[in-house]
């Protein structure tokens, strides 16, 4: 079980609209287990791009909380519509876990149908990539630079409110804010 103030970053993306905006903002919360938020970082994205991999690895590796973290937390393997993160590229460059955490199982099959007809081969690659989807209580998560037990157990460090990871419960609710004005919704 790792220490309950392991430095995280809880990563989320903005909400957009899919027919106007061409970029995302990607946010980043930096926090000591489920407890204390020590930062806030952010990045713009291509809405169905391919670079949100590299620059969310620019993104922690630039940040001066660098040397501090311990983990990535997603929420979900894509964001900005269908950028998919490669997270185990992420782990290579942040030399970092990369721990992407669902509420529900993906709509898999649904995913790589639309991948595959918008001939988005690259999204395609990373998220064949990603690997087995395990089970850590009521989430479910994929991981990339660490074992799935390391995971689970960051996953339940890390969850204080509700059922999600708490970096990833608020990095929404800044996302929210910072789009619309007010944060809504379930994380």
């Amino acid at each position: 079980m790792p220490k309950e103030e392991i430095r995280v970053l809880g990563i989320d993306d903005t909400p957009f609209d899919k027919f106007k905006d061409k970029r995302a903002k990607i946010i980043g919360v930096l926090y000591r287990g489920g407890k204390f938020l020590d930062g806030v970082l952010s990045v713009d994205v291509d809405v169905d791009g391919t670079d949100a991999t590299a620059k969310i690895a620019s993104m922690v590796n630039n940040s001066k909380f660098k040397e501090q973290l311990r983990a990535i937390l997603m929420k979900g393997i894509a964001v900005a519509g269908f950028n998919i993160i490669d997270i185990h590229e992420l782990s290579e460059k942040t030399c970092l876990p990369v721990i992407v955490v669902m509420r529900s199982p993906p709509r898999l099959k649904e995913m790589v149908s639309a991948l595959k007809r918008l001939g988005y081969t690259e999204q395609l690659e990373s998220l064949e990539k990603a690997g087995k989807i395990n089970n850590a209580g009521k989430v479910l998560f994929q991981c990339a630079g660490c074992t799935e037990d390391k995971a689970a157990s960051i996953i339940e460090v890390t969850t204080t409110h509700g059922n999600i990871p708490e970096p990833l419960r608020v990095a929404h609710l800044i996302a929210g804010g910072i789009t619309k004005g007010e944060s809504r919704g379930r994380a």
